[in-house]
C-alpha cells in the first residue's frame, strides 16, 4: 500500500476512465447507461481533482455530440479515437495503452489514480504506479463484471455493484 503524508481531502487525484468497459458493463448487466457524474464523484471523494481523463472509441453509440458534451459538463477531458475494423470484419478498440501512458506520465503530480475499469488488463499498472510512482491506486467499477486481478491489486476498490441506482441512468425499452 502507497504511504499518504498528506490529509484525504488534500490528496491530489486523477482519474482515468475506460468509457467502453463501464458503457457496455451497465448495458449488458443492467439494460442501462452508466451515470458518469456519479461515478466522477464516488472515484474523488471531495479530494483535489487535477485532472479526469474519459477515454471513448468512437461507436454509433458514443460518436454522438451530446455523449462527448455530457462528459466535458461533468469535468472530463474527453479522448477519443476510431474503432478498428479488419479485413474478414473483426473490431478492435481498446484505449489500454493509451490510459496507461498518460497514467504513468501524470504520476508525479497525483497522490491517488482512480482507475474507472473492470479491466484485468491493468493490473500490471496498478502494480508500477504504486511500486515505481509511489502512489495510492483505486479502482471504481461495477463488481459483477469487474477482474478479481484488479479489484485484488487495488488499494481500495468502489463496486458500483453495490449502489447500482445511483451510478446507473435506466433506458426506455429497447
Amino acid at each position: 500500500m502507497a504511504i499518504q503524508l498528506r490529509s484525504p481531502k488534500a490528496q491530489r487525484v486523477g482519474v482515468f476512465v475506460d468509457v467502453q468497459n463501464m458503457f457496455y458493463s451497465a448495458r449488458y448487466m443492467y439494460n442501462a447507461k452508466a451515470n458518469f457524474k456519479a461515478i466522477m464523484e464516488a472515484a474523488v471523494k471531495g479530494r483535489t481533482l487535477v485532472r479526469a481523463i474519459a477515454y471513448v472509441i468512437k461507436t454509433e453509440e458514443t460518436t454522438r455530440e451530446k455523449f462527448y458534451d455530457a462528459l466535458t459538463k461533468i469535468g472530463f477531458e474527453v479522448k477519443g479515437k476510431e474503432l478498428q475494423i479488419f479485413a474478414g470484419g473483426s473490431k478492435k478498440g481498446d484505449w489500454d495503452v493509451g490510459i496507461a501512458t498518460d497514467a504513468i506520465e501524470l504520476a508525479p503530480r497525483l497522490d491517488t489514480i482512480v482507475l474507472v475499469s473492470g479491466d484485468g488488463d491493468f493490473k500490471p499498472l496498478l502494480q508500477h504506479l504504486r511500486r515505481a510512482q509511489g502512489c495510492r491506486v483505486e479502482v471504481v467499477a461495477f463488481g459483477k463484471s469487474a477482474s478479481k486481478l484488479i479489484k485484488d491489486e487495488a488499494d481500495e476498490f468502489t463496486d458500483l455493484d453495490k449502489d447500482s441506482k445511483k451510478y446507473l441512468i435506466k433506458t426506455r425499452g429497447r
